[in-house]
């Protein structure tokens, strides 16, 4: 039975499979590789992922989300209609759609996957993209961190022994991972990144520029109005190193105004961001203890990379070009596949030794007697970029008279004071009483390579051991919450796969609708009339033609630069 690799976009999700040829990337049901993350619900309450959904946010936003990736680990619930969805389950219906692709194209059932994630991820977000796949009936016993699986895709493993700087923006997060080949050992020194940043981040900033020259906030705009400017500037981002000057045309509160989207201006927008992209670039290379001259090649990974000011600031840093030969929407989920592969022992593979490390500074807290008013301090246990699967443990005492109990409060980060880290869980073991001070205990964290911690509490004086795996996460199910998601998303079901294609292209002439005006507008209302009722004569040859032939003018259109 085949292990499948998922690559869980921000933006765009993919998946793949190892055979005897190598990796091939599963197609969905439109033939595309690439299945936005995007969700929906159709007036008959009917589930509608990827390019369909995308194709209806302009013109259903109050039933169609997406980017909900940056909201994993978090309990926060979005509106799909009348119900409300954690970013948990969105997710799950994501992998739902890629499962049903992949069996489809396999003619096997799928029921195991690896799933990549951002290196950044903490661990209540590796915790919701399990759960995620758990809800969409696959086992996912592996994650496996996205700049690593970019770095297996690349075949770094197969080149000379080195180090390799793998860059990763995606739509809503940027990793940075330094990898070291050598001896047949793939080891991780270093990972940095920013959980908030990505192409997404750009489109905001083009669209807050629009708004502030127009004098204008987004409350004074409609969910529809809003939605259609951000695709707008989405195109306009992608193609501005293509066209330095595009005028669009957009519909901003009660104007209709035209805008001339320049180069120059993209630049001055992307700067600060492009700044903050520098930093944990900066912070990696500094925790690997590396300069830019040690670096044998860097990587691009994520569709934001194709940016050519994001390349060219890259570039000066380095000194090079970096390497960009693959695709880079698609690498990820390529690697992810090597190591479903690996996984399942495909005998297509040698074997390659993985290591990876973690990405935050796991501790706990402690008595804070210089500051009381300032909270408790943070005591590292395992610090940050440590090489995992590791175990660390470290020894406190008692901090009253009369203690009978030590709390072990379990956080995340990077700030000396515990309230300013993430909090992950605690556990609490007995101690015998006496003076403050006597009583010892071993705290012993152990970390594996899918992001789980597990604590060992131990009071030295009896040696007894408690123990917990730390499953504590915001928006986490318990098993009764989690029976009650798999049956709300196993009422949600799919259109037929062979009215996809055209749903797709009906939602795609809908949104060109939208935004077009005038003799556009009304060339486009009459081709989607004249498709709607090819589809009432039902013949599949001529709905065929049809749909080819839509499909071509629809294309130009979107080409034209004021869509």
């Amino acid at each position: 039975m085949a292990v499948i690799g998922i690559d869980l976009g921000t933006t765009n999700s993919a998946c793949g499979v190892l055979g005897e040829e190598g990796v091939t990337l599963i197609p969905n049901r439109l033939g595309d590789v690439l299945t936005p993350s995007v969700v929906g619900l159709d007036s008959a309450g009917k589930l509608v992922v990827g390019r369909t959904a995308k194709e209806r946010l302009i013109n259903h936003s109050d039933r169609t989300v997406a980017a909900f990736k940056r909201l994993m680990g978090t309990d926060h619930k979005v509106a799909l209609g009348r119900q409300m969805f954690s970013a948990t389950e969105l997710s799950a219906l994501v992998l739902r759609s890629l499962k049903e692709d992949a069996e489809a194209h396999l003619g096997e059932t799928v029921t195991e996957a690896v799933i990549s994630v951002p290196a950044y991820f903490n661990d209540n977000q590796r915790h919701a993209t399990k759960l995620a796949g758990e809800l969409a009936g696959l086992k996912v016993e592996r994650l496996i961190n996205e700049p690593t699986a970019a770095a297996i895709a690349y075949g770094l493993h197969d080149k000379r022994e080195g180090n390799f700087l793998i860059l990763d923006m995606g739509g809503g997060t940027f990793d940075v991972s330094i990898l070291e080949f050598f001896d047949g050992i793939m080891e991780v020194h270093a990972s940095a990144g920013d959980n908030f940043l990505g192409g997404e981040d750009f489109v905001e900033a083009m669209i807050d520029s629009v708004l502030k020259e127009q004098g204008m906030g987004r409350d004074q705009l409609s969910p529809r109005q809003l939605q259609n400017l951000t695709m707008q500037m989405e195109t306009a981002k992608r193609r501005i190193s293509q066209h330095p000057e595009q005028r669009l045309q957009l519909e901003v509160g009660k104007q209709k105004i035209e805008w001339a989207a320049t180069a120059e201006w993209f630049e001055k927008l992307a700067t600060p961001l492009l700044l903050r992209s520098k930093r944990p670039i900066e912070r990696a290379m500094r925790d690997a203890d590396l300069p830019p001259q040690k670096i044998d090649e860097v990587v691009l990974v994520g569709g934001s990379t194709r940016m050519s000011l994001f390349r060219s600031m890259v570039g000066r840093m380095f000194g090079r070009l970096p390497s960009c030969h693959l695709d880079p929407d698609t690498v990820v989920a390529m690697g992810a596949a090597i190591q479903a592969g690996l996984k399942s022992r495909s005998a297509a593979l040698e074997d390659i030794v993985l290591t990876d490390v973690c990405p935050y500074t796991l501790g706990t807290g402690v008595i804070n007697e210089d500051s009381p008013e300032q909270g408790e301090y943070f005591m590292p246990i395992i610090e940050r970029n440590t090489v995992v699967p590791v175990s660390v443990v470290r020894r406190v005492w008692t901090a009253h008279e009369n203690q009978t109990e030590v709390r072990v409060d379990v956080y995340q980060g990077e700030n000396r004071l515990v309230k300013k880290n993430v909090y992950l869980g605690e556990t609490s073991v007995p101690v015998p009483k006496g003076p403050k001070g006597e009583e010892a205990v071993d705290i012993r964290y152990s970390y594996d390579m899918n992001g789980l911690l597990e604590v060992d509490v131990t009071v030295v004086s009896s040696g007894k051991t408690h123990n917990k795996l730390i499953e504590f996460s915001p928006g986490a199910l318990n098993e009764e919450e989690k029976a009650s998601a798999l049956q709300k998303l196993s009422k949600l079901k799919f259109h037929p796969r062979e009215d996809e294609e055209n749903r797709a292209l009906i939602a795609r002439g809908e949104r060109l609708y939208e935004s077009s005006l005038g003799e556009r507008r009304e060339t486009i209302a009459r081709l989607l009339g004249n498709f709607d009722r090819v589809l009432e004569r039902q013949n599949p040859a001529e709905i065929k033609k049809a749909r080819a032939r839509l499909q071509e003018v629809f294309d130009e259109l979107d080409g034209e630069d004021w869509i």
